[in-house]
Parts: structure tokens; sequence; C-alpha cells
């Protein structure tokens, strides 16, 4: 059910122009958002702290150029299911002509050898490898894998960045807007604050301090507190 899914799941961005942040890669004039106004995409690993998009962009950018999606976790899933991806990745290749994006959460925790799996599949282009990590690649990356990717290094969301987030949640039909809910300035600087450019935490923190709150009421700086810390 929608409502029980955590509000940063229900208000994940549809397409990239919704997407808030990363102006540097994502703007009019960033790589990526011209690579893929050329149809074109490549292997890439996203760095960046909890929180700034890396798991929203992903499918994003698998959206954008119409390319099956295969997610993995570093945490969970091996060379085992490396192969498996692999012939689903053939599947589309060959029946439904189109790429795939292989999105490996966490890949800082593949060892050498995982990450060596890798190699031969994306130099072929079998798939393009979309890894994310909040650790520097420069030391968790082996050499061979990191010389044949693209580093994306995603920011923090500034506060301001994050109160946009924010407001959206409040009017939005999949965040809180059917609870018609208000909330000063000052209370979503707050929480934009305590976030530490965090998006994830800022609506999940937004999410708790309003769940009391009857239909049409305004989170105060006082409820915000006493939510917050109970």
């Amino acid at each position: 059910m929608t409502a029980s899914r955590p509000l940063a799941d229900r208000l994940r961005p549809a397409t990239l122009d919704d997407l808030v942040g990363q102006e540097r890669w994502l703007g009019p004039e960033g790589p990526l958002r011209q690579e893929l106004d050329r149809g074109r995409l490549t292997s890439m690993v996203l760095w960046g702290p909890p929180g700034c998009g890396k798991t929203t962009l992903a499918r994003l950018l698998a959206s954008r150029t119409n390319a099956l999606f295969l997610p993995m976790s570093a945490v969970f899933d091996g060379v085992k299911a490396l192969r498996g991806a692999m012939e689903r990745a053939k599947v589309a290749r060959q029946m439904e002509k189109r790429d795939t994006i292989l999105f490996v959460d966490e890949i800082h925790r593949w060892n050498k050898a995982q990450q060596d799996a890798l190699l031969p599949h994306v130099e072929a282009g079998d798939v393009i490898l979309v890894g994310a990590t909040t650790e520097n690649p420069s030391f968790e990356l082996n050499a061979a894998l990191r010389s044949r990717v693209r580093l994306v290094r995603l920011e923090p969301l500034s506060e301001a960045e994050l109160q946009v987030v924010l407001r959206r949640a409040l009017t939005h039909d999949e965040g809180l807007g059917e609870r018609e809910l208000t909330a000063p300035d000052e209370v979503l600087a707050s929480i934009a604050r305590a976030s530490g450019g965090d998006a994830r935490q800022a609506l999940g923190d937004l999410e708790r301090a309003t769940a009391g709150l009857p239909d049409g009421g305004e989170l105060t700086p006082e409820h915000l507190q006493k939510a917050l810390l109970d």
C-alpha cells in the first residue's frame, strides 16, 4: 500500500527534471546531461554521501535511455548473481534490442576478484555499469575497473535544495499533500540543517514530525523539537 511506504520512497523523482541538486552533472551544460542528450551513456561510478540521490539517479538514467535496469547489492550479491544478470542482459540485447544498466550498490564492498569479474562485461559493452559508493573509489576500487568507468562525484544537497524537497513533500499528492499541512520556512530550514545534506534523512524527519498532526495542522518549531526528541 502507498501509505505504508516511507515518504522518501514515495517521492522518488520520476524524471531527471524532477531531481533536485547535482547541477554540475545534470544542468544544461552538465556532462551527464549532454551525454544523455546525445543518446549515449558510458559506465560510471557515483560517489557521494548517503541521501544525495545515487540510486535515484541510476534509475532515472535507465528510464531516460529506455535501458533495462538490473539492481544488485554488493553486500548480498556476488559472482553467481552477476552471471545471472549477464544472462538477463544478453536476452535484453538480443531479443528486446535494449541496453542494460547494471546498478551495483555499495560496489566498494566487492573484493578484487568480484570487481575483476565485471571487467570483461564492461569492456565488451554487455552492460553499462553504474556503481554507487560512499567511499573514495581511488582507494576502494581496483585500478583496472577504475580506469574503465567515469567517476561522478555527487555532492550533499544544500539547505536551500533540501527545503525545495521538503516543500514538495508537503504539497505532492504522493507525499503529504492530501493532509494539507503547513510549515513555516524556519521549520523547514531547521529540518534541512539537521540532515547534513541527506534528503532521505530530511524527509524521514519531516514524516516523523508530522505524524501526530491533524490534517490541516501546522508544524511549529515547538512541535518539531518535541517530535524529533521523543
